[in-house]
């Protein structure tokens, strides 16, 4: 057995990330024939969107954008479309040139088969302008708006398509809003919220559909707060979801604004977008050559049996069903689906691991594998270490920007850098190499540092206590950083699922005899890692890849020690 085990642990980790990153966990591309959601016949309608540049800069090119969306929704079944019109908006000061433009929104609306003066609506929005001129290191360029946001009215217009297969069976009506002047400030949406209140009096729920980049998983980044009830309606429906709760905290101290924003204290409501690749986001680079069939795909199979249930369900009838006071703790972990928590069950499970990882701990130091002294000594190594790690990745960062000729940012979006996945992709596995290295070079140091006449076997137990020592000395300061952040942020699942699954692998290995669970936790801790440092490395940019790393880094020190112990040879007893 023990010779098949590096290639078990090989085969898990490669699993792992193949199952982070789409196979089988993101839906495939549908083609123009098929019966439901179709990746293919949004495409065509992103094909005629993205032809032009088509900012507040190009009135006639938005214009004709405009139509053809018109034309689109009367060809959907809509009963009716209108257009409302803002004149002689200005902004954004870009070049020393302020513009100065109409904003014109469209509007249609499909109401349910019996109407009353008490049908909600599901209101669907996106923008259909694209990004004005957007200054880079070395040029000046424009966006076509082909994911942003052409797959935002391209998602809806084919939502919509679909749904109005069964729209006999609605007991609420839909409405779709096509904003413009999203990219200058929101000006459409904040307009007709300003002037026109009454087209939202009726709205139940709303669904904003957004793009930061053309590739990746699309992921629901916000909600509404309160989002209690709506995150059951999400559990309940959405097909291969992704979203972190932790990303509504994180998205409120960006300087980052959509449509959505504008509305979201006064109506529930869900926020979608892919956040890949900010190189391709807001630039020429936005355009059809360059769309992801996978990401459109998988726009709609989350938000298409969202809308049905919405729709055909009497429960939602009222305008106030879906509001709450409470917001839940929700994460996402490939191929093992979506976890959503009330915060009181979010607060006992954080007591449950705690609980969890004490009892393990205090198994081992009755055992006298522990020391407490070398735990807390490996706690402060791991966290002088992660600093430093952290200092690193923005030295890392600055580099690159500097490289680029791009403007560095702490922390903060940093665009324009040619190679920044690249170089963030490179920096993680040259950490994972040192890392490796230098814990295969504290291990053998133990090891040798042992004599007697039982040389071989104390050399064993030695490497056994090393990787304790470093397993369990990280796990004590992910407690401690768990505990510090479930009371002030409410959200710690990065240091909260490593802390679980070492936890429970251990407990229940000691229990069975079957090191099995070991590399079980390798493996799931590994699915999360992939998938949401992906996310967070995409959406904060390699501005902030120092904190990216140190997590990295923190859950290679959890990895590395587990797998040495699954690895190790069995003794005879």
């Amino acid at each position: 057995m023990n010779r098949f085990r590096p290639l078990i642990l090989a085969v898990v980790v490669v699993m792992a990330a193949l199952l982070a990153y789409g196979l089988w966990t993101l839906p495939k591309p549908q083609p123009v024939d098929a019966e439901g959601f179709s990746s293919a016949r949004v495409v065509k309608d992103i094909e005629f969107i993205s032809k032009e540049h088509h900012s507040v800069a190009h009135p006639q090119e938005r214009a004709r954008v405009r139509e053809y969306l018109a034309e689109r929704l009367w060809a959907t079944g809509a009963d009716t479309v209108m257009e409302f019109r803002y004149d002689s908006l200005t902004g954004p000061e870009n070049k020393h040139v302020i513009y100065t433009f109409d904003a014109v929104n469209l509007l249609a609306e499909y109401a349910p088969v019996d109407v009353s003066d008490s049908t909600s609506y599901l209101m669907l929005v996106a923008h259909y302008d694209s990004r004005y001129s957007q200054p880079m290191p070395k040029d000046t360029v424009w966006s076509y708006g082909a994911a942003d946001d052409g797959y935002g009215v391209g998602v809806i217009l084919e939502t919509v398509s679909q749904l109005m297969k069964n729209r006999n069976l609605w007991h609420q009506g839909v409405k779709v809003l096509f904003t413009d002047a999203e990219e200058v400030g929101m000006m459409g949406m904040k307009a007709i919220w300003e002037n026109d209140r009454e087209v939202f009096d009726n709205v139940g729920l709303m669904i904003n559909v957004e793009a930061r980049g053309p590739w990746g998983p699309a992921l629901l980044f916000e909600t509404s707060p309160g989002n209690e009830k709506i995150m059951g309606l999400y559990d309940e429906s959405a097909c291969y979801p992704f979203t972190y709760s932790l990303t509504t905290v994180v998205y409120g101290f960006m300087p980052n604004f959509t449509d959505f924003t504008i509305v979201k204290d006064d109506i529930p409501g869900f926020n979608f977008s892919t956040i890949a690749d900010v190189n391709h986001y807001h630039t020429d680079l936005d355009n059809f050559s360059n769309i992801s069939e996978k990401s459109i795909q998988h726009y709609g199979a989350q938000i298409l049996p969202l809308a049905e249930t919405y729709l055909t369900s009497e429960e939602f009838s009222g305008r106030e069903t879906l509001k709450a006071s409470r917001d839940t703790t929700n994460f996402t972990i490939p191929l093992l689906g979506l976890f959503n928590l009330s915060s009181t069950g979010y607060l006992i499970l954080n007591s449950v691991i705690f609980l969890l990882f004490l009892a393990v701990f205090g198994l081992e130091g009755i055992r006298g594998r522990l020391k407490p002294k070398k735990v807390f000594t490996m706690s402060c190594i791991s966290f002088v270490m992660a600093l430093a790690v952290l200092a690193l990745g923005e030295l890392v960062a600055y580099v690159s920007a500097f490289a680029s000729g791009a403007v560095f940012k702490p922390f903060g979006i940093v665009a324009g850098v040619p190679f920044d996945n690249s170089a963030m992709i490179v920096s993680v596995v040259v950490l994972f190499l040192v890392t490796l290295l230098v814990y295969c070079s504290s291990r053998r140091k133990a090891m040798r540092a042992v004599s007697g006449s039982l040389r071989a076997s104390a050399s064993a137990n030695a490497a056994v206590q090393h990787a304790y020592n470093v397993l369990y000395g990280t796990l004590a300061l992910m407690l401690l950083l768990s505990a510090v952040l479930v009371f002030t942020l409410g959200e710690n699942l990065m240091f909260l699922i490593p802390l679980a699954c070492a936890s429970s692998a251990l407990i229940l290995w000691h229990v069975t005899g079957l090191r099995l669970w070991l590399v079980i936790a390798v493996g799931v801790i590994l699915l999360h890692a992939f998938s949401f440092l992906y996310a967070l490395a995409m959406a904060l940019t390699i501005g902030a890849f120092g904190a990216v790393a140190m997590l990295s880094f923190l859950d290679m020190m959890v990895l590395i020690p587990l797998s040495d112990l699954y690895l190790m040879p069995s003794r005879k007893k």
